[in-house]
């Protein structure tokens, strides 16, 4: 058993899908989470692979480089987030600037090899999911075979899909929080059977947990019909969320406990891993 689950807990490998390190976090010279403090965070959750994405990308950059997180054995999989400062969230989706500097980061790469997808990014109005350059990273993502980190709305799912060249049966999106709004899970369930490749990433999911931390019945229910859709991650947005690791990843492991065993390693592991073609 390993030290950081409980008896009855889920014990194996996470792979935390949705981490930032932003500026705030560390910034190359001062802050509370330099890298060898983040990573011993990871390490001793048992996190053996992460998707980094952080506002700027020099964060991510850093993470991939750093000799600590190859001496956690943690493995870095680098998305490129659109967001270089604060003023970008509300303006990503009409900015030339921001489908310039994705082409620029594409190019350059990072030390644990190229780029594997874009995003996270937010759409606080679902209309704007038809925004020009919204539409081009879009086309862009599902022609370069970049998974898509994706913090929207139900609606948005859809309007993004639609703007797909295959019009959503060939992009890889995952749907942050499986929509922090909350929609219904009949909804979630109708869109997985729309669109073949989306994932749901459980961060913040509204209904999600009851007492005692398990799952609750319908959610239970959906994870167990759909077992190769779901992920496990972080979002590390704000520094808070760095203090509380070890607590959001004792939650993970909790709720996944009361899954039969092979349903919750492909949650916890091995449907990340599986997209990321990570051993």
């Amino acid at each position: 058993m390993a030290p950081f689950a409980g008896a009855a807990d889920y014990a194996g490998p996470l792979f935390d899908t949705h981490l930032h390190y932003n500026q705030e976090a560390w910034d190359g010279h001062a802050g509370p989470y330099p890298p060898a403090e983040a990573l011993a965070r990871m390490q001793r959750n048992g996190v053996k692979a992460i998707v980094a994405n952080s506002r700027p990308n020099a964060g991510t950059q850093t993470l991939a480089a750093a000799r600590e997180t190859r001496a956690a054995g943690v493995t870095v999989v680098p998305f490129v987030r659109l967001y270089r400062n604060r003023d970008d969230y509300d303006n990503w989706f009409r900015d030339d600037s921001i489908y310039e500097m994705v082409q620029a980061e594409l190019a350059r790469g990072t030390a644990s090899g190229p780029y594997r997808g874009l995003g996270e990014f937010h759409l606080y109005d679902s209309a704007n999911a038809n925004g020009p350059v919204a539409r081009k990273l879009i086309a862009l993502a599902e022609q370069r075979q970049l998974a898509v980190l994706a913090h929207v709305d139900d609606v948005a799912i859809d309007l993004l899909m639609a703007n797909a060249p295959s019009r959503g049966r060939s992009l890889r999106l995952i749907w942050a929080h499986t929509g922090i709004g909350g929609p219904p899970v009949a909804r979630v369930q109708a869109l997985l059977e729309r669109y073949p490749l989306l994932m749901g990433e459980l961060s913040y999911r509204p209904g999600l947990t009851c007492d005692g931390g398990t799952l609750c019945p319908e959610w239970r229910a959906l994870i167990l019909k759909y077992p190769e859709r779901f992920l496990v991650g972080s979002d590390t947005w704000v520094n808070q969320r760095w203090s509380a690791y070890d607590e959001i990843m004792r939650g993970y492991r909790t709720w996944l406990g009361d899954l039969p065993p092979e349903v919750a390693q492909r949650i916890a592991w091995g449907n990340a891993a599986g997209l990321f073609g990570i051993k």
